[in-house]
C-alpha cells in the first residue's frame, strides 16, 4: 500500500492554557484533495502552522512520504515539497508577477545574475497552466485578490510541491473562476499531488474533495469518505452524509435558514442612483434604487465593478457623471466624510485591510468612524468609548474578552462582527456590505446573516455584494448583476443560480429581466 504524502498522529499543541489542538491524527494521500473543515477557532490554522513548521507540535509525530520528520521549520516544509496557498497572499505589490515569481523560485545569490529572458518564459508557462487571465508583467497591486491567488497556485507549481494547503481559495471567486480553480486542482490531483483544502463554502465540498476531516474545539470530530455514484441525469451525488451533517458535526448542533422578511411595496426609496458613472472605476450608467427595509444584492464576475460602485457611492472614487439622491434629495458624495454624514456606512471585502485595525482594540475599532461624537472638542471620554462599544458587543453577540481586546485576539467571525459595529456607531441610512461572510465559518454567517436581517427589519437600505450566489439568493429581495462596469439586469423575486450566471456571462435567454 503505498504510504501517505503526509501523517499527522495524536498532535498537540498548547498556548499557555489554552488547548489549540488535542490529540489531532490527520492524513493525506497521493491523488486526493482532503477538506478539513471546522468553525473559527476550530485548530484548522493551528494544524496547518504545525504542517508548515510555523509551530513545533508539543506532541504526537509528523511524518511526509512515510518518513518521520524530527524537526520541521517552514524552510524544511517547502524542501519537503509542503506549498501553503493561504486567503490573504504574500506577494510583494509593487513587483511585477514574473518578479515575485521569480524572487519565489529562483536560488538566491549575491553574485547570481538576473536572466530575465528565462524567468518570463517560467513565468508565463506556469500562468498558462493556472489558466490566469493577465500577463506577467502585471504588477501585483493592479490584480484582485482571486487572480493574486492564482499566482500563490503558480508558484507552488513551479516549486514542485506535492502537498498542496488551500486555505480558502474560493472565498472572493465567482462561479467560472471557481471552475477554473478546480481543473488546476484536478490536474495537480492526476499528478499525483495531495491537496488540503479548507472552505466555509460547503457545497465545493461535496464537489472537489474525496475525503473531509472535521475538527472542533481542537480535536478531529470525524473523518470520512466521499462516495460518489451517478444520478439519473448523470450527474454526480454524494452518499452518506449532506451539508445539515457537516454544519452539525462542526457547530456542535444544526443551525437553521429563517426566510427574509419582504418589505412592504409602500416603504420609501432610501438611495436612488441615477445613471451614474465614473471614468477612473470603469463603471457607467448605473441606475438602480434601495428602498428602506430592503436588500439589493448585487452580484457579476469579478472585475464587473461591484466594488467600485461601492466606493463610489461611498465617496472614495467619486463618481463624475449622474445623480445619486438620499430620501429623494439629490446629494454630492466627494469624500468618505461626506458618505458618512449623509447616513452612508460602507463595509469593505478585505476587513483586515480596510475594515479593521488588528493591534487596536476592539472599543477602539468600533469608535473609529465616530471620534467626534463620542470625543466633543477632542476630549477624550474613555468611559463614553467604552460604553458604546459594550452595547455593540452585546448587539452584535462578539465574542471577545472585553472591549479592551485586541481586534486580533478575535476569530474571523467576530473580526468582521466588529467592523460591522463600526458602521452600526454611525446609525447609517443605508449600509453597503462588500463580501460580509468572506472567510468566515457557518455559524458565524448565520449570526451574520441575522443580525442583516435585523437590521432590515428596522428600516436600513443595504446594498449587498457578494461572489456567493446562495447568500445573495438567501438574502436578497431584489437581486443586481454587473457587467463590464454597468448593471445588466435587476431581478424582483427569487431568480435561479443559472439566470444569474447568465446575466453576468452576458447570456440573458428570453424570460430573464435586463436592467
Amino acid at each position: 500500500m503505498t504510504s501517505p504524502l503526509l501523517q499527522l498522529s495524536g498532535i498537540k499543541k498548547a498556548f499557555g492554557a489554552v488547548t489549540a489542538l488535542n490529540s489531532v491524527s490527520f492524513d493525506l494521500r497521493p491523488g486526493e484533495v482532503h477538506a478539513l473543515l471546522g468553525g473559527n477557532g476550530a485548530g484548522k490554522s493551528t494544524l496547518i502552522k504545525v504542517i508548515t513548521g510555523a509551530h513545533m507540535p508539543d506532541a504526537g509525530t509528523v511524518a511526509v512520504g512515510g518518513h518521520p520528520i524530527s524537526r520541521l521549520t517552514p524552510a524544511i516544509a517547502r524542501s519537503l515539497g509542503i506549498a501553503c496557498i493561504y486567503q490573504q497572499p504574500a506577494l510583494f505589490p509593487d513587483l511585477t508577477v514574473t518578479e515575485n515569481i521569480g524572487l519565489r523560485l529562483e536560488s538566491t545569490s549575491p553574485f547570481r545574475r538576473v536572466r530575465h529572458s528565462e524567468r518570463r518564459r517560467v513565468a508565463t508557462s506556469l500562468l498558462r497552466q493556472v489558466g490566469a487571465g493577465f500577463t506577467g508583467e502585471t504588477a501585483v497591486y493592479d490584480l484582485s485578490m482571486p487572480q493574486q491567488q492564482l499566482v500563490e497556485i503558480a508558484c507552488a507549481i513551479g516549486a514542485g510541491a506535492k502537498i498542496l494547503i488551500m486555505d480558502e481559495p474560493t472565498a472572493s471567486l465567482t462561479q467560472p473562476e471557481q471552475e477554473l480553480l478546480f481543473g488546476v486542482v484536478d490536474d495537480l490531483r492526476r499528478n499525483g499531488s495531495g491537496i488540503i483544502y479548507i472552505s466555509h463554502r460547503l457545497e465545493e465540498i461535496f464537489q472537489i474533495a474525496n475525503r473531509v476531516t472535521v475538527l472542533r474545539d481542537g480535536e478531529s470530530v470525524v473523518t470520512r469518505e466521499l462516495v460518489r455514484t451517478s444520478g439519473p441525469d448523470g450527474t454526480s451525488i454524494c452518499q452518506g452524509f449532506d451539508e445539515a451533517d457537516l454544519i452539525r458535526w462542526m457547530v456542535g448542533r444544526s443551525v437553521e435558514r429563517t426566510p427574509i422578511a419582504i418589505p412592504p411595496a409602500s416603504a420609501p426609496n432610501r438611495l436612488t442612483v441615477h445613471a451614474l458613472g465614473c471614468d477612473v472605476s470603469g463603471v457607467r450608467n448605473v441606475t438602480f434604487d434601495i428602498r428602506a427595509g430592503e436588500i439589493v444584492g448585487l452580484t457579476g464576475l469579478v472585475g464587473a465593478g461591484r466594488t467600485e460602485l461601492a466606493r463610489m457611492l461611498f465617496g472614495l472614487t467619486p463618481a463624475d457623471t449622474g445623480e445619486i439622491r438620499l430620501d429623494g434629495v439629490p446629494v454630492t458624495i466627494s469624500s468618505p466624510a461626506a458618505a458618512v454624514a449623509l447616513g452612508i456606512g460602507y463595509l469593505p471585502e478585505d476587513r483586515r485591510r480596510h475594515g479593521i485595525i488588528l493591534d487596536l482594540p476592539v472599543a477602539q475599532n468600533i469608535s473609529m468612524s465616530v471620534q467626534s461624537r463620542i470625543f466633543p472638542m477632542g476630549w477624550l471620554r474613555p468611559d463614553a468609548e467604552k460604553t458604546l462599544a459594550e452595547q455593540y458587543i452585546r448587539r452584535l453577540d462578539i465574542k471577545t474578552a472585553g472591549s479592551g481586546a485586541e481586534a486580533s485576539t478575535l476569530s474571523g467571525g467576530n473580526q468582521q462582527k466588529v467592523a460591522m459595529a463600526r458602521w452600526l456607531a454611525t446609525n447609517p441610512k443605508v449600509l453597503i456590505l462588500d463580501e460580509p461572510t468572506q472567510g468566515v465559518d457557518v455559524g458565524a454567517k448565520s449570526e451574520i446573516h441575522q443580525h442583516i436581517r435585523s437590521l432590515v427589519d428596522e428600516g436600513l437600505a443595504v446594498l449587498l455584494i457578494s461572489s456567493e450566489l446562495a447568500e445573495i439568493l438567501a438574502l436578497s429581495h431584489r437581486i443586481g448583476v454587473m457587467r463590464l462596469g454597468t448593471l445588466t439586469a435587476m431581478f424582483d423575486g427569487q431568480p435561479s443560480a443559472a439566470q444569474l450566471m447568465r446575466a453576468a456571462l452576458g447570456n440573458q435567454e428570453p424570460g430573464d429581466q435586463p436592467c
